[in-house]
């Protein structure tokens, strides 16, 4: 039986056990919700407000989302952040009627929502020469996505580099990535079986000095700083 199927079954039943409204309603977004996720979001941010799924019988937000809306708890999460993101950055999306002026896509707003997050913390090291988005930059990816109905695609290619920096590995880091890699290697060379005694010897000399090598430069590292 087909998701949509099972939440009809399950609408229909709680209709004639005379379940409270705001229950009902709920299941009925939870069916329809990939049509207007909006909808099935701003439902879920009441339940999490007044704890309603105590009073449905539920330990926790996630255990009635799972068995009874059939949402995994990342779907939720999904749908709660990218809800908060509109609700405090576009809340005329919410009064959007979904066809004459559709609502944005799902993953989109998720998009914003995680640059907003991603920018939300002072540690200087997540973005390259301590560079942040400027208020034209935050204003363009509103547009895209409340506006223009840009898809996730679109935005990545667009906007990841200024929201969503690579981060530059140090020479620390790159040696100690080397050094267990070495270490790893070292560990199947111990395994193998039918390769030439002399071949293998070499080979974890080799590795012995490579990781000299890189204890010295971390030294240097250390005396220089």
């Amino acid at each position: 039986m087909a998701t949509h199927e099972r939440l009809q079954d399950l609408e229909d039943l709680l209709a004639s056990q005379g379940a409270d409204r705001v229950r009902l309603e709920l299941v009925r977004r939870a069916r329809i919700f990939k049509r207007s996720w909006v909808e099935m979001a701003e439902g879920l941010h009441k339940v999490r407000n007044h704890q309603l799924h105590l009073d449905w019988g539920y330990k926790d937000l996630y255990s009635y989302c799972s068995q009874e809306l059939l949402l995994t708890k990342h779907t939720v999460e999904k749908l709660l952040g990218s809800f908060g993101a509109i609700a405090e950055h576009a809340p005329q999306v919410l009064q959007r009627d979904g066809l004459e002026k559709p609502v944005p896509q799902l993953d989109s707003v998720e998009y914003f929502a995680k640059a907003l997050k991603n920018h939300s913390d002072n540690d200087d090291d997540d973005f390259i020469d301590d560079e942040r988005p400027d208020e034209e930059a935050w204003t363009d990816l509103k547009r895209a996505v409340f506006d223009d109905d840009a898809p996730v695609s679109e935005l990545r290619k667009t906007f990841n580099e200024q929201f969503f920096p690579k981060k530059e590995e140090t020479e620390a880091k790159v040696r100690e990535k080397t050094r267990a890699a070495a270490r790893r290697l070292e560990g199947l060379l111990a395994r193998v079986k039918g390769i030439d005694g002399t071949a293998l010897t070499e080979a974890l000399q080799g590795l012995a000095k490579l990781r000299d090598a890189l204890d010295e430069a971390d030294r240097t590292e250390k005396v220089a700083s």
